[in-house]
């Protein structure tokens, strides 16, 4: 019968049928962090069980190092509790005969930034990780999604994972997104289209002339955070901008051997007549430069719109979680997002620390402009080899001379597990994927948008539409 990519790569990764919703999955790759592992670590010990295949498993310090300034190779976690977690992660990666990209490794960074550009992702594959982001490989026609820690033990102990089987939606953006907008803003777009909840048990495959015409790391994004929708997995055929990419980052294939897969991987994709559970369609023009002004990644609006109100919405709990969400980001029902004065900026994380994305920020920031001075604005490159291509492109030069702090790589202030934290009432404007409540800091406010919004709004020291930017550079 035809099937979606999706089914395909399911099926083809099935070791067993465990009964009509779930099977037994095979892993191809699992990768951990120290934040989400050591339960799992423990619960082998315990046990005398093994790891099954160590070769399998790539680990990486990211959530809880900090990212000041300090020089490579001398980086050091000062909170006692933190490099506690990092020093044991690093044992037990050392016991098990498991890759780690630990805290002074030149290619240390998150985890879904060092991956691809370590060449371990490819089509086809199954790629597992305790973090619900692992739905960025989507974008290499992978199938990533994220685990608990007692599933990561039976991952490291048997390279499976009982697996209930997701229903398929398939979601087509036609034409091009318009000058000024990126996969950043068709995501949040889309999100509050659809709702948090809107892709809640499917597996997403994004197909369509808008997604043909993004760069893989823009597609990394668009995959990254539509699991802020609900979504189970997320999926982007590989095409020929996949196979470049991948011919970038070889891994341990030699030159001929990927032309060799890549022959295989062009049969990656959804049959003609394949039946999805759900289709969506969206017009890419009516995307705009969008930028979140609640609690929740679906709380979103263009930036020239306004906030909406608890009355706007026929559903109570829509009013009740509008109501509670103004109440927390201490703005006001009916008034304008954009010139809404900040006080942070960041831009990095796994969903905008790539160096398209610091290219992008770099781009704003002209000769003799200046970070306000009523705001601090943070650079955290998404990994060691993205800060070092920066720094030779000389992003670095502008950021540092605008103004910016520039970091080493880190989760950092995208969820404030190191000293990378937002005050109480402080407002960032950020290039993450979650503005909940706390998630930078406690009581911290939290508006997502692109990273040349972000950059823009660093400089203006308030929300603005890079639109109107670019013109008055024009």
């Amino acid at each position: 019968m035809p099937q979606t990519l999706y089914e395909k790569l399911v099926e083809s990764h099935t070791v067993a049928r465990l009964d009509a919703e779930h099977v037994l999955l095979y892993t191809d790759l699992h990768i951990m962090n120290e934040y989400t592992s050591p339960q799992a670590f423990n619960g082998l010990v315990e046990r005398g069980v093994p790891v099954r295949r160590p070769a399998q498993q790539m680990s990486v310090v990211d959530h809880v190092i900090p990212t000041r300034p300090d020089p490579v190779g001398k980086r050091v976690i000062v909170v006692e509790a933190a490099a506690r977690q990092a020093s044991n992660f690093t044992r037990n990666c050392e016991r098990y005969g498991i890759q780690l990209f630990d805290v002074n490794d030149p290619l240390q960074g998150i985890e879904h930034v060092v991956a691809p550009e370590a060449g371990l992702i490819r089509p086809g594959m199954v790629v597992l990780c305790g973090d619900s982001h692992t739905t960025t490989y989507g974008a290499f026609g992978a199938l990533g999604f994220g685990i608990g820690t007692s599933e990561i033990e039976h991952v490291l102990a048997t390279q499976t994972l009982s697996y209930r089987v997701a229903q398929t939606m398939r979601i087509r953006i036609d034409g091009l997104l318009p000058a000024g907008t990126t996969a950043k803003d068709l995501v949040l777009c889309l999100i509050s289209r659809i709702s948090a909840q809107g892709a809640r048990g499917f597996a997403v495959e994004y197909t369509g002339e808008a997604i043909g015409s993004l760069s893989i790391e823009a597609r990394m994004t668009l995959c990254n955070m539509t699991v802020e929708a609900g979504a189970r997995a997320v999926l982007i055929a590989p095409d020929d901008k996949t196979f470049a990419y991948l011919r970038e980052h070889l891994g341990n294939l030699d030159a001929a051997q990927m032309e060799t897969a890549i022959a295989g991987w062009r049969d990656l994709h959804s049959d003609a007549d394949a039946h999805f559970d759900e289709e969506l369609s969206f017009s890419a023009a009516e995307v705009a430069p969008f930028v979140t002004w609640g609690t929740s990644p679906d709380q979103a609006i263009p930036v020239d719109g306004n906030i909406p109100g608890p009355s706007d919405g026929a559903d109570r709990t829509i009013s009740s979680a509008t109501s509670r969400a103004l109440d927390y980001i201490g703005l006001a029902a009916g008034s304008r997002i954009e010139g809404t004065p900040i006080d942070r900026v960041f831009i990095g994380s796994c969903t905008n620390g790539r160096i398209e994305d610091l290219r992008a920020a770099a781009a704003v920031v002209h000769e003799g402009m200046h970070v306000a001075p009523s705001v601090r604005a943070m650079i955290v490159p998404g990994s060691g080899a993205v800060r070092a291509q920066a720094e030779k492109e000389g992003l670095s030069e502008i950021f540092i001379k605008a103004g910016f702090e520039w970091r080493q790589p880190g989760c950092s202030m995208c969820l404030a597990m190191n000293d990378d934290v937002l005050r109480p009432g402080e407002r960032c404007a950020s290039t993450t994927n979650r503005n909940f409540e706390g998630r930078q800091g406690r009581d911290s406010r939290t508006h997502l948008m692109s990273p040349a919004m972000a950059a823009a709004a660093a400089i203006a020291g308030c929300i603005t539409d890079i639109r109107k930017w670019e013109r008055a550079d024009a």
